[in-house]
Parts: C-alpha cells; sequence; structure tokens
C-alpha cells in the first residue's frame, strides 16, 4: 500500500505511557492522597519513578492485577487517591471480578491505567496486546473511560482523572505518539475535541488512530474532499453532541480505532448517530481476529490501521452518502 502523503510531518513525542508516569509523579509532588500500585511492571508502565520519589505511597503487588485492584478499591474507601496499573491486556482480563464488584458497584474512586494497549505493542504478540479493553471497560457501569492520543493529552486527562471523583479507566499505548495537541490545550472529560473542520465527511478518532486520521484529512483534502477530524478522547460518556453535529453537517462518518470494531469506540458512535442523526459510516479497526507478533509499524500496516485506510473508507462513506 503506497503511504499517504501530507503537507506536514506530526513529529513523535512520548508514548503515551510515559507521559502517564511524569504525569502520576507531578500529581505526587502536589496531592498527598494520591497513591499508586503496579503489577510487577513498573519499568514498563513508567510507575517506578513514583516509586523512587514516593515509596510510601507506592504499592508493588507482584504478578496479581485481581489482588491490586481489590487493594486499590480498598485504598479508595479509606479516602485515597489511588492510581492502579498494568498492562490492560492484565488488569482487564485478570481484573475484571474486582473492577466489577470492588469499583464499579460501589463506585468507588479508583483510577485504572491500562498500558500497551492495542497493537503497536509490537513483538510481544496477541497474547499480550489488548484489543478488547475499550469494551470491557466501557460495559463497567459507572466507569468513565479515556483514550489520549499523545503526551498532552495524558497529561491533561490524568490532572482530569485525579480531580474526577469516581471510577475511570485511561488508556495507554506503548508506542511513541505524534504529537498533535499545543501544551496549552484545554481537555474536559466527556467532551471531544473538534481537531479540524471539514463539511464533506467527518473522521472520528481515538488514541493513535487520531494522527492518522489527521495525515487521512490531509490527503483527502488534496483530492477536493473536505474531512472533519474529531478526537474522542473520552469515550465513556461520549459527547454526543459533537458526534450528531458532525452526522448533520456532514452526513458522512468514519471511526478510526486501534481496536476490535465490534465493541469498540464505533459501537458507541454509531448508536449515537442512529438515535441524533442517522448518517452512513464506516469502520477502521481490527477486523474480528488477533494480530500476530512482529515490528509495531509492520503490524499497523497488515492490519489496516494507517492514513490510506481511513482514505478508502471515507470515499465508502460518501459514495453511501451521495
Amino acid at each position: 500500500m503506497t503511504p499517504v502523503r501530507t503537507r506536514y510531518e506530526l513529529k513523535l513525542g512520548a508514548a503515551t505511557r510515559e507521559a502517564f508516569g511524569k504525569a502520576l509523579v507531578a500529581l505526587g509532588e502536589t496531592n498527598a492522597n494520591v497513591v499508586v500500585l503496579d503489577a510487577d511492571l513498573s519499568k514498563s508502565t513508567y510507575t517506578a519513578e513514583f516509586g523512587k520519589k514516593f515509596p510510601d505511597r507506592f504499592f508493588q503487588c507482584g504478578i496479581a492485577e485481581a489482588n491490586m485492584v481489590a487493594i486499590g478499591a480498598g485504598l479508595a474507601t479509606a479516602g485515597k487517591i489511588p492510581f492502579v496499573s498494568s498492562f490492560s491486556a492484565f488488569v482487564l482480563n485478570k481484573g475484571f471480578e474486582q473492577l466489577r464488584v470492588t469499583a464499579a458497584f460501589p463506585r468507588v474512586n479508583l483510577k485504572v491505567v491500562g498500558t500497551h494497549s492495542g497493537i503497536s505493542i509490537g513483538e510481544d504478540g496477541p497474547s499480550q496486546m489488548s484489543i478488547e479493553d475499550i469494551s470491557l471497560a466501557c460495559s463497567l457501569a459507572g466507569f468513565v473511560v479515556l483514550c489520549p492520543a499523545d503526551e498532552v493529552a495524558m497529561t491533561r486527562l490524568v490532572q482530569a482523572a485525579a480531580a474526577y471523583d469516581g471510577p475511570l479507566f485511561i488508556r495507554a499505548g506503548r508506542a511513541k505518539a505524534p504529537v498533535v495537541y499545543s501544551p496549552d490545550q484545554e481537555f474536559e472529560i466527556g467532551r471531544a475535541i473538534q481537531v479540524s473542520d471539514g463539511s464533506d465527511v467527518t473522521l472520528i478518532a481515538t488514541g493513535l488512530m487520531l494522527a492518522e486520521s489527521i495525515r487521512a484529512a490531509d490527503a483527502l483534502e488534496a483530492e477536493n474532499i473536505s474531512a472533519r477530524v474529531v478526537d474522542i478522547h473520552t469515550i465513556k460518556p461520549i459527547d454526543r453532541d459533537i458526534i450528531a453535529r458532525a452526522a448533520a453537517e456532514t452526513g458522512a462518518i468514519v471511526v478510526a480505532e486501534e481496536h476490535l470494531v465490534d465493541c469498540g469506540l464505533g459501537v458507541r458512535v454509531a448508536q449515537a448517530v442512529a438515535e441524533t442523526h442517522p448518517a452512513p459510516i464506516e469502520f477502521v479497526g481490527i477486523q474480528n481476529t488477533y494480530a500476530e507478533s512482529g515490528p509495531p509499524d509492520a503490524l499497523l500496516d497488515k492490519y489496516g490501521l494507517r492514513a490510506a485506510n481511513i482514505v478508502d473508507a471515507a470515499k465508502r462513506a460518501l459514495k453511501r452518502k451521495r
């Protein structure tokens, strides 16, 4: 597949997992109630620096995500602001019962951070690639679900998470992410961001796929197709207003996510569109399969998570619109 060329290049920044680690340390310096728990992966989740600076507020739980979640929920009931962290595939799959019973049902103030989400984890392979985590997190009643696109978004949303009273999940990635936002960009839980305007089609994205959608919009513009780009950094509660407005004003939508299309962001966008302003939607994401082990870029190419795939989907949506 020929790569989409853009008129400008988005520069690579830190991985969102790295930004999460730095944001935790900053929180720890200003809020003594912030505590951090990890499941023997602190070097990978970047919670290790918090542990070094605040050893009395860092709890290493070992390879036991279910126990970690329950301990974190207990700390929340004691008035702390606990951030529990592991790979998304582990904290959500292994800890789901505890997330449901000890966090969601009593609605405690627990913050859950899953790193190494999606297939861009690369060579670690399918056992550690979380392509169901958005679905699982959204299925927990009362949970807020966040998916930052870059280091700026992660920093701001970690701050917002600490200020929010209630259970919350943040999705983070292993790969370095292109920097989309300026340092002064404001973020609000539940309110999406329109990154660019457009009148023919709307590209709705989350996480790593936001940068690909920006590149796709640039390529579509070169073909005289005006594409709006919307970042859904809060998947739950979803911003129904911005989705309804996009459907009404552009009449066609593409949803792009590094997740199974059967149960992720696309499903939630489709629900909002059906309930507000029906319009044709195309979906770019993982198509009912598990990826294999390999270099991240090669995997994103093979499984169709590139700007060129979004461009093709936009053209299909436009054909259906017409």
